[in-house]
């Protein structure tokens, strides 16, 4: 029997040890924090439960899919429901866009609040689905790096293809091909923080992730995001994957171009046979291979953004509005320009806003609610964050005092975490606080991700947010299954 360590228990780190252990592996996962899940975490505190990460739940199906090839019901480990409402955004002059899962409804609501029509979504949404379909066939399912996929019948009808993926326009440009009312390019430019990136200069390829939200649908966890990680831990346990908390992997052993093992923080040299990196990229080639040659090309890419993030207990409900929200701020290019140029955050940012407790009220105490706002923000290149993350706070709470009529200070009761760009280091091994690896502000920047191994360590592979595909839940999960295609 073959055996395999992972390093990081994040979501990549725990799909990939299921679909090892369903192999017939023998896996160990050393995780360096006390509990599993990386960036996906939750924080409970005087009763109300945070979801600390990423919040926007899509393409379910990739997670049923790993109790499904190990023999489990997903339905006995956790459940969802899909949002009949996936967003609300609200626009300085007071208008408010809600975003349908309905395809009807949605295009009556653009109708309503926009100048553009029906027709003109029915196409867009057409249009983005054909670019996911592409895509997902090159190389969302597929290694990029390996020769051999391009014989592929579904790779090769993709890349014929590829004219029809916008990737020498840009995302605003390719949204405006279909609108011209200035908030509904706005809202679907807004898919490029999705991925760190900014919609002025990524390419329109970027528009198929519109396609898993609106297309396909969002949906939430019964328990909270959270309740995916405890679900997936519990499925690898189940199939007999042991974990080590609080471990910290100091080095990748490698002899002879192999893989040879781990080197414990606790000075233990542990053999095995393969050994998968689900910590950032960037990190694991600086902290835990040294000797090995650092692959520039992949490594030394632009970041992409960060994040400024606030959690708040609030001790009363907002009627107008629903899980997901976005705050738009007045000026569309400003802040981007601020965040990717200036290295700064604009003192009238556009704020997303998390409310679980609208669809789970254990969240959050009767009559009150569990804000998690998020703000863009610069990757970590020496600003002053004290600073920074005090002026930014001023100007959210000013924002929204301005927009909806109140005064928020007097309603936030608990004011606990903040998650900056040296959190997000700190805790989660983010080179230089970057959220999502490497930016995609380049037509090549999909193929200038770290592939999912090493051409030059013989049993060395890597999953997570910072490699091929790229970053978010549904490609993180992705990743794992491209490791396991190649392992046959």
């Amino acid at each position: 029997m073959k055996n395999c360590a992972i390093i990081g228990a994040g979501i990549a780190g725990l799909a990939m040890s299921i679909r090892l252990a369903v192999k017939g592996y023998k896996v160990e996962v050393y995780e360096s924090n006390s509990k599993a899940g990386g960036k996906i975490c939750e924080r409970k505190i005087d009763g109300f439960r945070f979801d600390k990460g990423p919040s926007v739940f899509t393409l379910p199906h990739l997670i049923e899919e790993l109790f499904e090839i190990s023999g489990k019901s997903p339905k006995d480990y956790f459940n969802y429901s899909k949002l009949e409402k996936p967003f609300t955004y609200f626009f300085e002059d007071g208008t408010k866009i809600v975003s349908y899962s309905d395809k009807q409804k949605f295009g009556d609501e653009i109708e309503a609040k926009t100048i553009d029509s029906r027709d003109s979504l029915e196409k867009y949404l057409v249009d983005i689905k054909a670019k996911y379909e592409l895509t997902k066939n090159v190389f969302i399912e597929n290694s990029l790096h390996l020769p051999k996929n391009y014989f592929k019948k579904e790779v090769l009808n993709g890349i014929l293809n590829i004219r029809k993926l916008d990737a020498f326009k840009t995302m605003d440009k390719g949204n405006r091909q279909f609108f011209k009312d200035p908030k509904l390019i706005r809202i679907f430019n807004n898919f490029a923080v999705y991925v760190g990136s900014n919609p002025f200069v990524a390419p329109g390829t970027l528009n198929m992730i519109q396609h898993l939200e609106i297309n396909i649908g969002t949906f939430i966890p019964e328990k909270g995001m959270y309740s995916l990680i405890e679900a997936l831990l519990k499925l690898a346990k189940d199939l007999g994957v042991k974990f080590h908390f609080n471990t910290k992997v100091e080095k990748i052993l490698v002899d002879a171009k192999e893989v040879k093992g781990v080197l414990l923080d606790s000075g233990e040299e542990k053999r095995f046979d393969i050994v998968v990196s689900n910590m950032d990229v960037y990190q694991t080639y600086h902290k835990l291979l040294n000797g090995i040659k650092k692959p520039s090309r992949f490594l030394d890419q632009p970041k992409s953004s960060s994040a400024i993030g606030f959690y708040w207990g609030i001790n009363r409900e907002f009627k107008e509005m629903g899980v997901h929200n976005m705050i738009f701020g007045k000026d569309k290019k400003k802040e981007f320009d601020s965040i990717f140029d200036e290295k700064s955050i604009c003192d009238d940012p556009s704020l997303y806003l998390y409310i679980s407790s609208k669809k789970i009220k254990e969240d959050a105490p009767e009559g009150c609610e569990n804000w998690f706002l998020l703000i863009n923000a610069p990757h970590n290149q020496g600003q002053n964050w004290d600073d920074l993350i005090k002026q930014t706070r001023i100007n959210v709470i000013k924002k929204i005092n301005r927009m909806f009529n109140v005064d928020l200070e007097s309603h936030i009761i608990v004011s606990d975490e903040i998650v900056s760009p040296l959190t997000i280091e700190e805790q989660y091994g983010c080179a230089k606080g970057a959220i999502y690896g490497n930016s995609s502000n380049s037509k090549f920047a999909t193929f200038l991700r770290h592939p999912n191994f090493n051409k030059s360590v013989k049993g060395l592979y890597f999953v997570g947010g910072s490699v091929h595909p790229g970053a978010g839940i549904p490609m993180c999960i992705s990743s794992a299954k491209i490791v396991d295609k190649m392992l046959g």
